[in-house]
């Protein structure tokens, strides 16, 4: 038997390759007659994992969990063990440093252009890039950009990327230094999605034997070559086996993962890493650290490259990414990675050094102690906290977005400039009214004057809410905000319209928080922490004691994060720090509102992005969803110009998802996390989906645009653009305030 082969180990009911994926499968089959509907509440992994700790034939446990179930630690950031896989000039590893990632949009056969771009991407801070190889003239092609690069002193490693074709991957694997597969379509063919009604276990079995007919070969050259292997997996694009067994969901991803593992392990070939990429960040980090858990129990190292597919592009795209990335690095998890945005390849490094940064900042970094007896995070089953809104503070249920300003600068502002500060409406006729990305509250400093107090009141009437200080002229309404500490060494706290905030700094005892929460029966409370250090572990001890205090179970708490300017470092870096930091608990349902403070943002930035990041962590939804994909050589149109016209055209329908993919490859798949689709399927020629369900082909892409606003108002998700007021109403209704 070779060394590394799976079939000494048992599982539950069955052995020999694949018997991970398999057992989870059968597990499953007997009560799942077809396919679940789709959500991330279906894939309640820690439920199922119970019955899959491997087995030797003596029946005990082969390895054991380590204390953070999935990672490491549960007090800190320590990064998860792996071995080392060479990458040509680069190792990926716990022994080595984060490796930077992206992927060209050239066309691959045009060799000085992909050059070129590999060039550029390395200059910028990259360390691997990808290429597209969809037949034998890209496969090919490899051979002479590789020559190229290393004519030019260039190192940079370069990867394959393979779909449906395992011959091309052969021949590729001759010139490249890595091959990226992906599992959903490497011997599984073209997706469809309803074409299987049962499956037996015979018809797994020989899947499996299919599966491994056509990859076996590749695993063989490239164990030869010591050349690498990524199996890559994606939410969008699993088979359809994988599909009907457990639906578009984290579960499927891991056992789709485990199949092409084993077949490398029974060739002993060890030279690979994992990725389990979604679009959607919650689903991603689930489906990881459900990877990473069942790794620890068969005792496996391999390295995990991280990345959230089709981000987006902007503000938005990295938001997405850091969200996604940024919690699983804070776990200590993660060995190289790639922010996927739909914009010229280079731009990606910029925020992959900031992630990269962010992970070796928070190295060995947490609290002294925690405790959770409850923690369906490491279960992987998500979860949201239970809140009891007050009925005097107007916050959202779906996450709530404070500002912050000065009494002094509240006074100084007429009409037209509050609504531009706090993101709200003014209409021609001088009345003010929410927006979709109109703030909740706003956090006043300083001592508030008789006439900072009627504009106090102002805010009250639209309605927003108020927050501040103790202090003369505080009108009704407003919300009182107390140090916690403080509070509890008191006595109990006068009622009153607008009630009282808690602000806590997650180092508090549970007596302490007990006793704050009994004096002041707070309608909201705030987590302020004293230093950005650890904060994923401090706020998981804050709402892990908060859970267990009958007074402060269900009251809405608040992030409140603050950004000091930090030489050599910009708005994108904090913009991605901030994110990793806010998505690490958000993505695990702690905390129902954001209080983002950044000295090198402005007011406007800081409100847009806090309503991005809570988009961003399936909270609050503001606009629409854009999942886009990040280009590559398949892409039939152009990619950014379109995207942005969709935006431009589409952008004001809250609720909405929209996916925009350039190609075939992963377009129908991820049709699973959108409503609509718009996809290119030839030279100029666009397909229309309904979630999976392609409805329109082969549209001209003059017409494609139109058409897809068609279809949407066919379903019943158009409204039609909000009135603009024209500039000059505006300044006479500003002039009268």
């Amino acid at each position: 038997m070779p060394a590394g082969a799976t079939t000494g180990r048992l599982f539950a009911g069955s052995a020999g390759v694949g018997a991970a994926a398999l057992s989870v499968a059968m597990l499953l089959l007997a009560r799942r007659q077809q396919r679940q509907p789709q959500g991330l509440q279906r894939c309640a992994l820690g439920q199922q994992q119970k019955k899959l700790v491997p087995m030797n034939r003596a029946g005990a446990a082969l390895c054991a969990l380590p204390e953070g179930v999935y990672c490491d630690s549960v007090e800190k950031c320590v990064r998860r063990k792996t071995r080392t896989v060479t990458i040509g000039s680069v190792k990926v590893g716990s022994e080595h440093p984060i490796a930077t990632q992206t992927m060209t949009t050239t066309l691959t056969e045009d060799v000085e252009a992909t050059v070129a771009q590999i060039k550029k991407c390395s200059a910028m801070g990259i360390d691997i890039v990808r290429v597209t190889v969809q037949g034998m003239k890209e496969a090919k092609a490899c051979e002479h950009i590789r020559r190229r690069l290393d004519e030019d002193g260039c190192t940079t490693p370069i990867v394959a990327d393979i779909h449906f074709t395992p011959k091309v991957a052969l021949v590729c694997a001759d010139f490249v230094d890595k091959v990226r597969v992906n599992p959903g379509n490497f011997a599984d063919g073209r997706k469809s999605f309803n074409t299987i009604d049962k499956l037996s276990e015979e018809d797994m079995r020989e899947a499996q034997a299919h599966i491994e007919e056509a990859f076996a070969p590749l695993v063989l050259k490239l164990k030869e070559k010591n050349k690498a292997l990524r199996i890559g997996v994606n939410h969008g694009s699993l088979a359809e086996r994988i599909l009907f067994q457990y639906g578009d969901s984290p579960e499927g991803m891991v056992a789709s993962a485990l199949e092409f593992g084993e077949i490398c392990r029974k060739y002993d070939y060890h030279n690979f890493v994992f990725s389990m990429k979604s679009s959607n960040p919650q689903v991603m980090v689930t489906a990881y650290r459900a990877l990473a858990r069942e790794m620890y129990k068969l005792g496996w190292d391999y390295p995990l490259h991280l990345g959230v597919t089709e981000a987006g592009g902007g503000s938005d795209g990295r938001i997405k990414s850091a969200a996604g990335i940024g919690a699983l690095l804070l776990d200590g998890l993660g060995d190289t990675i790639r922010v996927s945005l739909t914009e010229d390849p280079e731009y990606e490094a910029k925020p992959c050094v900031a992630l990269r940064k962010v992970a070796e900042r928070a190295e060995g970094k947490g609290v002294a102690e925690l405790q959770e007896p409850n923690s369906n995070r490491r279960d992987g089953i998500f979860s949201r906290r239970k809140c009891d809104f007050p009925l005097d503070v107007p916050l959202n249920s779906d996450g709530s977005v404070f500002s912050v300003a000065t009494a002094e600068e509240l006074v100084g502002m007429d009409k037209k400039a509050l609504c531009d500060r706090f993101g709200l409406r003014l209409r021609a006729d001088g009345d003010i009214q929410k927006d979709w990305t109109s703030v909740d509250v706003v956090f006043v400093e300083g001592d508030v004057s008789p006439a900072a107090s009627e504009k106090l009141q102002s805010l009250l009437d639209i309605p927003i809410g108020v927050l501040c200080r103790p202090g003369d002229n505080v009108p009704d309404g407003v919300t009182l905000l107390h140090d916690a500490t403080a509070v509890a060494a008191g006595s109990v706290v006068p009622e009153r319209l607008g009630g009282h905030c808690l602000s806590f700094t997650g180092e508090e005892s549970a007596e302490v928080m007990t006793q704050a929460l009994k004096n002041a029966s707070p309608r909201f409370i705030v987590l302020q922490p004293k230093s950005q250090d650890g904060i994923t572990f401090l706020g998981r001890k804050f709402f892990s004691t908060l859970s267990t205090i009958e007074e402060g179970s269900s009251v809405p708490a608040m992030l409140w994060f603050r950004y000091p300017s930090v030489e050599g470092q910009d708005e994108d870096d904090v913009v991605i720090r901030a994110s990793a930091d806010y998505g690490s608990l958000f993505l695990d349902g702690f905390g129902e509102g954001i209080i983002w403070e950044a000295e090198c943002m402005t007011p406007d930035a800081l409100r847009v992005s806090s309503f991005n990041l809570l988009q961003a962590s399936r909270m609050r939804i503001s606009k629409t969803e854009f999942i886009s994909c990040p280009s590559c050589g398949r892409t039939l149109f152009n990619l950014q110009e379109v995207t942005a016209k969709i935006q431009s055209r589409t952008g004001h329908l809250p609720g909405v998802r929209i996916a925009i993919m350039g190609c075939i490859v992963n377009g129908p798949g991820e049709m699973a996390d959108a409503d609509f689709g718009y996809v290119g399927s030839g030279v100029g020629k666009i397909d229309l989906y309904v979630n999976y369900d392609c409805v329109q082909r082969a549209i001209p892409s003059e017409n494609a645009l139109d058409k897809l606003v068609d279809l949407i108002k066919e379903h019943g998700r158009w409204q039609d653009p909000p009135e603009t007021v024209a500039s000059e109403d505006v300044g006479a209704v500003a002039e009268l305030a």
